[in-house]
């Protein structure tokens, strides 16, 4: 399988028009182009000359159009200009209903983990989602069933879940309330939502896909269809990250399928939630904004996708590097790759993906979106027309090691796999805790989730066991070059924070298998 295979070719969603404008972004641009006296929060009141050092870092453009919520002419009254903007982007994405997300996906991961406990006892979940996801167990409290993804054990590097694999979680759960998948991954590989929304249909729950990655899905024939599209219920979607809005705005969709009744007043309460009342008009507008160029900016989504698609072309000419997409094909949850991904294997070209990174940085002033051992990532935003020569040079000018000294395969750090379980995640994150080496947490109850960030992934969650390979394998993160891990206590990993057993709520796995010991 290529890069750029697709399940099928997919063309707009039915009625989908050109962008007919943007009705929040401009109603923030005419009210900004009024003379104001503004006794109002924000405190910098508009005024460039009071506050020249954040005019001159984001322009007294952006200063003016900083706009407070519950204004009349911007989003008060249900035919506001943001109810406007709200209803275009649901008819965009085919959703019967999108929410505006100032927070990330993250909160949408949130919202739809709160609004699970309304459907059932049981949330099954692919083991590789956001971190996000956990934090919002934490948050609802609800007990939780793992589907083990596909993993590239040569990449250290996690798919996606056939549709069998959730079948048969489901049919172990009866009292589920519904499945969680991701599609696509960090790498790009999407999974075969429509099978998993069948499955998940015919057991009777709705299907939550965290399509982070994939805001602009169907906005192009040689783009996979939207996880909408395919039968998803309801999808966090991260607009700012490849389709063109500022970082921290994303999208929530509500689909049309069997569940969308009971589903719409969950989310619309969780939403309120969880939004800050301040939410930013800037970023809801940039929300705005993206949506038209995506509807109307069909030939610059095309050059997007020529120009990464040129990328990966003259990297498999020259011979020294391979793409990791060309090996899709040999995992059965994958039908299809995100053709603005790139991610590079560079080990087989003899450096670590840290070490690319971080030359790539100090070098030759290229970002990419993320390494790992073995690879890098990089993106080419839809309808962005990035220098990929310069990018594909300076790769091919990094130093290799000699033969005798390359990177040894059996140094690889591994994906760990996860210990068991023993308490819900709210259960292990409210329960009384003590830090301790990580040498000797190994055995004892994570109340932490602790990822190697990016892309977010947790490698131990609270309530799990901590393992001496997730140890090995977060340190050895943590001490690569651009190595982090989400929720570490400290930079290196030295300690863990652990459910003390005489601190866990009465009646967990803890304070039973305590009292028996007592006994």
């Amino acid at each position: 399988m290529n890069s750029t295979t697709t399940a099928a070719p997919v063309e707009p969603a039915p009625g989908r028009r050109p962008a007919p404008g943007t009705p929040y972004a401009d109603a923030l641009r005419a009210q900004a182009g009024r003379d104001w006296v503004r006794l109002n929060v924000p405190g910098h009141a508009a005024d460039p000359d009071s506050f020249p050092p954040l005019a001159s870092l984001i322009g007294p453009a952006a200063l003016r159009m900083d706009f407070p919520p519950l204004l009349d002419g911007i989003d008060l009254g249900v035919s506001s200009p943001l109810e406007e903007a709200l209803a275009l982007a649901a008819e965009a994405w085919g959703a019967r209903r999108t929410w505006f997300l100032t927070n990330g996906a993250s909160q949408g991961n949130q919202i739809a983990s709160l609004v699970a406990p309304a459907l059932g006892r049981v949330l099954v979940v692919q083991r590789s989602v956001h971190s996000s996801v956990i934090d919002g167990l934490v948050l609802s409290g609800l007990d939780c069933a793992f589907v083990q993804p596909s993993v590239d054990a040569e990449q250290g590097i996690a798919h996606g879940v056939t549709a069998a694999d959730l079948a048969r979680a489901l049919a172990e759960h009866p009292d589920a309330a519904a499945a969680y998948v991701v599609s696509p991954s960090y790498f790009g590989a999407v999974a075969d939502v429509r099978a998993l929304a069948e499955v998940s249909h015919a057991a009777g729950v709705p299907l939550i896909v965290d399509e982070a990655w994939g805001s602009h899905f169907g906005f192009h024939p040689a783009l996979p269809g939207s996880a909408l599209s395919q039968g998803a219920d309801l999808v966090t979607s991260s607009t700012h990250k490849l389709a063109g809005s500022l970082t921290q705005s994303a999208m929530l969709h509500l689909g049309h399928g069997p569940f969308a009744d009971r589903l719409e007043p969950l989310v619309d309460r969780a939403f309120r939630l969880v939004q800050s009342t301040s939410a930013s008009a800037l970023l809801m507008a940039s929300l705005d904004v993206a949506r038209a160029s995506l509807v109307a900016g069909r030939d610059a989504v095309g050059a997007s996708v020529e120009a990464a698609d040129a990328v990966r072309r003259t990297i498999r000419g020259l011979g020294r590097y391979g793409i990791v997409s060309d090996s899709f094909g040999r995992f059965p949850d994958i039908v299809a790759a995100d053709p603005l991904r790139i991610a590079v294997d560079t080990r087989s070209g003899g450096i670590a993906g840290h070490e690319a990174r971080r030359l790539l940085h100090r070098d030759h002033e290229i970002m990419v979106e993320v390494a790992t051992d073995s690879a890098i990532v990089a993106v080419v935003g839809a309808g962005a027309a990035p220098d990929t020569d310069r990018f594909v040079e300076a790769l091919h000018r990094l130093p290799a090691s000699p033969a005798d000294s390359a990177p040894d395969e059996r140094s690889r750090p591994r994906l760990p796999s996860p210990g068991p379980a023993r308490l819900t995640a709210r259960e292990a994150f409210l329960s009384r805790s003590r830090t301790v080496p990580a040498a000797d947490a190994v055995g004892m109850i994570s109340a932490d989730t602790l990822a190697a960030y990016p892309p977010g992934i947790p490698n131990v969650l609270p309530g799990e066991v901590v393992t001496t390979e997730v140890v090995d394998f977060l340190q050895r993160t943590a001490a690569a070059p651009s190595g982090h891990v989400r929720g570490a206590l400290d930079p290196a990993v030295s300690v863990l924070r652990v459910v003390d057993a005489g601190g866990a709520p009465p009646g967990t796995a803890v304070t039973r298998a305590a009292a028996v010991r007592s006994r």
